[in-house]
């Protein structure tokens, strides 16, 4: 941890508390105006899971025809020595926000988060829709504007690249060939170049649902492939991008059609080939579950109490370690066992849903939004003072409300995971992050009014 991060949380002991007063008309006039969304179709079916993965967001459909799709053959490149990966550094922690700029009133999302305070955003990309193949074509232009936004507004962007397209995986899991997601990712960095500032490679391969309907434990050394020749292709274009390695989802699963358990998921990623991972991510993706458990509490020895919650086999999800926010102490120590210390984390989905109609995420029946606002302001506050090796943490998620309240179903999980609700008014959430995050800000004596 740098000094500076150490000595500034030491000055906040010795001062009195300050809160900072709300952007109010900033946010206003983020909220008023726009155009109305299209419409969202094909609704993800959540995976069955100890802690159900809550990434894939819904798939937008345009109003208008995309313009013709550029082409742009893959020019060859020799293949590079790797570089030595960037080293842990996180002299203070960084925020970010999960969304969704696809199809949508992309302006009013990004003055909303930049008015939050977020560093970050973190946008997935759905391979399979951008690049056709058999045609060798490439439908960038919605992602043109997306990234061009973002870099407008000032903040940082991260992508989440996953779903191969068919003709690499017959179901959409991960490619079969590792090269064949390193020459997307070669036209992207080409493409947008320092625009794009960091590269997650792939979403929770842990589960079954992310990895082609099955998940075995011979799958994480061909994952540990695919990181590499990612990691190997972006850095020969662009040493300074950050390339993660995609987290695991929460899970103490393992069962080949749902999902392989995070812990030995992890193992094998960090033991396959002696441990030649360790060449081939900058930092270390991380999905810590929240279920309905404050952010403090931990099983087994600090476990949680659901009031109301009638405990059955996985009913209150407050009986292993996963569920819990601080799983992600579980994660650290497993990166320390096997040679992986010196990898910074990022946390890039963390939440708390509250009351849905989504079978499988009931936990949120047992979160209030003032719950849920206390309990993302507690984790921050937590991460700050306690996790010196993690150095961003990005919120899940900003407006998937909006999204699924224009589908018709603003109660759906995912929309209850939102800081926004669906007619883009702020939660309690919004207003407490945005606290929050001045608040550490001005710890950090980096804080900034728009």
């Amino acid at each position: 941890m740098g000094m500076s991060r150490i000595l500034i949380k030491r000055m906040r002991r010795w001062s009195a508390l300050f809160l900072v007063l709300m952007i109010v008309a900033a946010f206003l006039a983020a909220c008023g105006g726009g155009t109305a969304n299209p419409p969202v179709s094909n609704v993800p079916t959540a995976a069955i899971v100890a802690t159900p993965d809550t990434s894939t967001p819904p798939t937008p459909v345009p109003t208008m025809a995309p313009t013709q799709p550029t082409v742009a053959p893959v020019e060859p490149t020799a293949t590079p020595v790797a570089p030595t990966p960037v080293p842990i550094n996180p002299d203070y922690l960084e925020f970010g926000v999960v969304g969704h700029l696809y199809y949508t009133d992309r302006d009013r999302v990004l003055q909303l988060t930049k008015n939050a305070g977020f560093d970050w955003f973190r946008q997935q990309v759905v391979w399979m829709d951008i690049e056709d193949p058999v045609k060798g074509i490439y439908g960038w232009d919605e992602l043109d504007r997306i990234v061009e936004a973002v870099n407008r507004f000032g903040i940082k962007l991260l992508v989440n690249v996953v779903r191969s397209p068919t003709a690499y995986n017959a179901t959409n899991g991960l490619p079969d060939d590792p090269e064949t997601l390193a020459n997307f990712l070669e036209q992207m960095v080409r493409r947008y170049g320092n625009k794009i500032h960091a590269y997650e490679i792939w979403n929770e391969p842990n589960l079954a649902v992310e990895n082609g309907g099955e998940i075995v434990p011979e799958d994480v050394g061909h994952y540990v492939e695919i990181l590499k020749a990612a990691y190997t292709r972006i850095k020969s274009l662009n040493p300074d991008a950050l390339v993660l390695a995609a987290a695991s989802s929460s899970s103490g699963v393992t069962n080949p059609s749902i999902a392989l358990s995070d812990q030995e998921f992890y193992r094998l990623m960090y033991t396959y080939n002696n441990g030649e991972a360790r060449n081939y991510f900058d930092i270390q993706a991380v999905h810590p579950g929240g279920a309905a458990n404050p952010p403090d509490t931990l099983w087994p020895d600090n476990p949680s109490y659901i009031p109301g919650c009638k405990p059955a086999p996985d009913r209150c999800w407050n009986d292993h370690e996963t569920h819990y926010f601080r799983h992600v102490e579980n994660v650290r120590k497993w990166m320390e066992q096997y040679g992986m210390g010196d990898k910074e984390i990022w946390i890039t989905e963390y939440g708390w849903a509250t009351p849905n109609n989504t079978p499988g995420y009931e936990f949120g029946n047992y979160v209030t939004p003032e719950q849920q606002a206390e309990y993302i302001r507690s984790a921050m506050l937590r991460v700050y003072d306690n996790y010196p090796f993690v150095g961003n943490m990005f919120l899940w998620n900003i407006n998937f409300a909006v999204l699924w309240g224009e589908q018709g179903n603003p109660n759906h999980e995912q929309a209850s995971f939102a800081i926004l609700n669906p007619d883009w008014s702020p939660r309690l959430s919004y207003l407490r992050a945005q606290d929050t995050i001045a608040q550490i800000k001005m710890w950090q004596g980096r804080f900034v009014a728009p």
